[in-house]
């Protein structure tokens, strides 16, 4: 009987260690064909020298702006993910320091970004990964402030590279946590009633937190 009963508290821990092993057990990986959406909010941080224009003797610094986000990837294999970066219009303040100050220039900006992924962890809970991609930056709703209220200002559409870093940390096989950032290279010329008077030169940090979803 003593060694009935051994034997059924070590089955008893054995089970026990067995279920707390697959508690701890990584949540399912991603696999090929696998769909990912994530949700959630992304800050566009332009370097804090843009630019200049007037030949010099006006410097541009653009302001930061924040705006909710979405990505969509494509697992093509394990490893390789397919990103597409998409948001709703981010709105920047363009001041002026030299010759003209203040704030000059009020512009909208959507810069959908294509990137090419690889997941180098695949099989864990935790999932770092790097990018690298394209970047198609459409500026619209450009205005004149202050000293150029009056005049009519563009500035022209990027293509660009674009790098990226980034972690996912599976909540169970569906629900996850996301956060990357990126580095766009984007240019700008800027055109003052149709004459090109210089270069934004932005080049922003992009920061994202998302919460995803695996289909």
């Amino acid at each position: 009987m003593a060694t009935l009963a051994r034997a059924a508290r070590a089955g008893a821990a054995l089970c026990g260690l067995s279920a707390a092993l697959l508690a701890a057990a990584p949540a399912h990986a991603y696999d090929a064909g696998d769909w990912l959406l994530r949700v959630g909010a992304t800050q566009v941080r332009p370097k804090s020298d843009t630019g200049k224009a007037l030949d010099g003797a006006v410097g541009l610094h653009a302001n930061n702006s924040v705006r909710p986000s979405f990505t969509v990837t494509y697992m093509a294999t394990r490893n390789i993910g397919i990103e597409l970066l998409g948001a709703v219009p981010f709105q920047h303040d363009v001041r002026g320091s030299g010759a003209v100050g203040g704030n000059i220039v009020d512009t909208k900006q959507l810069p959908p970004t294509l990137s090419l992924q690889w997941h180098f962890l695949p099989d864990s809970r935790i999932q770092p990964y790097v990018g690298v991609g394209l970047n198609y930056t459409h500026f619209f709703d450009t205005k004149g402030r202050g000293a150029l209220s009056s005049n009519d200002v563009k500035l022209t559409d990027s293509w660009g590279v674009a790098g990226q870093i980034g972690v996912d940390y599976q909540l169970s096989d569906r629900w996850l946590l996301n956060a990357d950032v990126r580095y766009i290279d984007i240019d700008s010329r800027v055109r003052l009633n149709g004459d090109t008077i210089g270069r934004a030169h932005i080049d922003p940090w992009v920061f994202t937190v998302a919460v995803g979803y695996r289909f």
